[in-house]
């Protein structure tokens, strides 16, 4: 333990004229100690509510009359963690968790070497599919020359109505709009990457990922573009018509607000790239070309010849042809 310093009697002063000099230098001292804690601790809880406030800014969220969810394209500089878990000569694999509303969603994001800052892309899964399960489409896309972050969604993709109409109902956030913030903020995180191009990042969905994708790109007016694939909209306005005499006006918001039919005429001037498997056997080919019909130029539809539902491998072409677009 260290001595306290003690001040000598200056040349003609008394002792107690000392101790009283003595116990002043020492009150300054402990008022100094305290200051210093009290700007640390100001200088903490600054950070803390930073990161974890629960600001009107940062979670803000609404659906208006017409059923269109928003959430502000300022969302503040995400909270994340990161270890790479793979780096070689052609790329680098990092394992993110990164904060969203009341999660933490983890995600591998794989940039290839490069010299320069490349294109990113978001993958979001079809529904039971890991981050993981999507990591041959994510090598695909390192050797096309992209960036790309695959996300584990919650639920892994899953979606339950009933519950999330509830919710609504209760003036609560469903699950299903909380997904599409999900992806926002997985947008942020890969602009925090000085290797990836954060004016070139565009999102593909697969399935049930593809609604989330549409919805997050019409929202985001930033992202570049959107690729859905073997995904389509609910065509709730069928729904809402046919049963109008039982469906309430907050139901129809809902239903409205979870559907991408719904945010179609917010791409352009990004353009939408649907691709869809002629004999999928989860999403009828019928409902995916009322989406596209229902969407505004620039878009482009390619149905691939065969059987299968999510993406396959002779998409591979078109896919590399309407990114490079995308990113001219």
């Amino acid at each position: 333990m260290a001595k306290k310093r003690k001040t000598k009697p200056e040349p003609g002063q008394s002792k107690k004229e000392a101790r009283r000099q003595q116990a002043a230098a020492n009150k300054k001292a402990v008022k100094a100690k305290i200051l210093i804690a009290l700007g640390s601790a100001v200088i903490l809880i600054a950070l803390l509510w930073a990161i974890f406030g629960n600001t009107a800014t940062l979670q803000e969220w609404d659906v208006d009359e017409d059923g269109i969810m928003s959430y502000p394209t300022e969302r503040g500089i995400p909270v994340y963690d990161s270890m790479i878990v793979e780096n070689n000569p052609e790329y680098l694999l990092d394992y993110i968790n990164y904060s969203s509303r009341d999660d933490v969603i983890s995600a591998l994001l794989r940039i290839p070497n490069s010299s320069h800052p490349v294109p990113g892309i978001l993958i979001l899964p079809g529904a039971t599919v890991s981050k993981e399960g999507a990591q041959g489409l994510s090598a695909e896309l390192a050797d096309m020359g992209y960036a790309s972050m695959v996300i584990d969604q919650r639920n892994l993709g899953g979606v339950d109505f009933q519950l999330d109409g509830r919710l609504f109902q209760a003036g609560q956030e469903p699950t299903q709009h909380k997904m599409v913030f999900d992806a926002l903020k997985a947008v942020d995180v890969m602009r925090q990457y000085p290797a990836i191009d954060s004016d070139n990042i565009a999102i593909i969905g697969i399935s049930n990922g593809g609604r989330f994708a549409i919805i997050a790109a019409a929202i985001d007016p930033s992202i570049s573009g959107v690729v859905g694939i073997s995904t389509s909209g609910y065509d709730v306005e069928s729904l809402i018509a046919n049963d109008s005499n039982r469906v309430t006006d907050n139901q129809t918001r809902f239903l409205r607000s979870i559907d991408p039919d719904t945010y179609l005429d917010r791409l352009p001037p990004r353009k939408l790239v649907m691709m869809h498997m002629t004999n999928d056997s989860i999403i009828p080919m019928d409902l995916v070309q009322a989406t596209y019909n229902k969407a505004d130029d620039p878009k482009v539809f390619y149905p691939v010849e065969g059987s299968g539902h999510g993406y396959n491998a002779a998409m591979s072409e078109m896919l590399e042809a309407e990114l490079g677009l995308m990113f001219s």
